[in-house]
């Protein structure tokens, strides 16, 4: 069975704002401020928690690596209380999903986002039952860019993962794709545009109403 699967923050989603703002949290604790915008900030925020923390903390004096391992937990419980303020589905998401199982495919989830999190931010979305699979960074004992844990998530989507591709938005997930010896899809519609680009996935595509074609092209 063909298989699509989907990365979740800055792929299905634009998840920065709640990242940001429960990075900030933890800045502000500490005395600092806001020290991440979400502008500006946004392609850092959805490579993860750490990254924010660093880039955060490398903008005042006196912080390094033993504070981003103190204030990570207190980042995600931050989050998990605030998850769905700003975030929002990208356009035509669900639209391509929806075509994608018309025309036969499995789709599941593969992120690097807490199991839990993610399960809880998509079904407050209202779309976790349209995916058949969710692998977030702690179900297995690796995560992307292993390829074991895009291969999961095609397995339990009810999948061949010789027959799949991952759709993703970062370079994580284009070294997950080339690991695994299948295609990668990346979105240009996000913060990290130019350097999706310079990653040389086997396509990428400008919106979602692209996608499904794109799929049929690559693992027909």
């Amino acid at each position: 069975m063909r298989t699509v699967i989907f990365d979740l923050d800055g792929t299905l989603a634009d998840t920065s704002g709640d990242l940001i703002a429960a990075a900030n949290t933890c800045f502000r604790g500490l005395g600092l401020g806001d020290l991440l915008d979400p502008s500006r900030d946004a392609a850092t925020a959805l490579r993860g928690g750490r990254a924010m923390l660093k880039l955060g903390f490398s903008r005042v004096d006196g912080f390094g690596e033993t504070d981003i391992d103190a204030q990570y937990p207190v980042l995600l419980a931050a989050y998990a209380a605030d998850i769905d303020t700003h975030t929002v589905l990208y356009p035509g998401a669900m639209d391509a999903v929806t075509q994608l199982k018309s025309d036969g495919y499995r789709v599941g989830i593969a992120t690097n986002k807490p199991e839990g999190l993610a399960e809880t931010l998509m079904r407050s979305l209202g779309v976790r039952d349209e995916f058949g699979s969710l692998i977030g960074a702690d179900t297995l004992p690796v995560r992307k860019p292993d390829p074991e844990h895009h291969f999961e998530a095609v397995r339990r989507a009810g999948g061949d993962p010789k027959q799949s591709l991952l759709v993703g938005d970062t370079a994580t997930d284009r070294d997950t794709s080339r690991n695994a010896g299948v295609p990668s899809v990346l979105v240009t519609f996000g913060p990290g545009r130019d350097n999706v680009l310079a990653l040389d996935p086997e396509a990428t595509i400008n919106g979602y109403h692209e996608l499904p074609a794109v799929v049929a092209r690559l693992i027909g």
